[in-house]
């Protein structure tokens, strides 16, 4: 597999180029490990997702190509599910529920709020790669609405203001 690398130094090209490696023994792993089953696509993904936050092209081609499926197809699959990024993401991630549940007790509003403050549309990451900001059609906790998941814990009955709190800490925590 061909890798594209920055017009860097020779030293940060070498790097770069030994995380690629990195990343691919580890999907090569992954890929062993499910037999090579096209039926394992989503798995296989998820272990690649985890080597840097995020789904890279090249690494999309690769597994296009080891489990003989077309390239469409595998980028159909990490494009659909909302659990895949194609972006890198900021160091913390928050997403809001939108589901019928949230919705109604003002997810909208506390989404609309974290927009402003961040600076970002949904799917965007700030400019310090600090926070991402993502929507969920329903995290499943609907006693609890409206819920947000903040670095992957549920936050019940959230508001507009202990949400933005919860942000400006989190970008606080970072800047130390």
């Amino acid at each position: 597999m061909e890798t594209k690398l920055l017009k860097n130094s020779p030293k940060s090209s070498k790097k770069i180029q030994s995380l690629k490696e990195e990343k691919i023994k580890i999907v090569d792993l992954s890929l062993k490990r499910n037999q090579y089953r096209q039926d394992a696509l989503i798995d296989i993904l998820h272990k690649a997702q985890e080597c840097s936050g995020y789904l890279e092209l090249d690494i999309l081609e690769y597994i296009a190509h080891a489990l003989k499926l077309p390239l469409s197809h595998v980028y159909g699959v990490a494009t659909f599910y909302h659990l895949f990024s194609l972006k890198p993401s900021g160091k913390h991630s928050c997403s809001v529920c939108l589901g019928t549940a949230c919705y109604v007790k003002g997810s909208d509003k506390i989404l609309a709020a974290l927009q402003q403050e961040l600076g970002i549309k949904v799917g965007e990451t700030t400019t310090d790669q600090e926070v991402s900001l993502f929507s969920a059609r329903c995290l499943g906790a609907c006693g609890i609405a409206p819920a947000v998941l903040f670095d992957g814990k549920i936050a019940s009955k959230q508001t507009v203001e202990n949400v933005l709190e919860k942000i400006r800490n989190l970008q606080e925590d970072g800047a130390e």
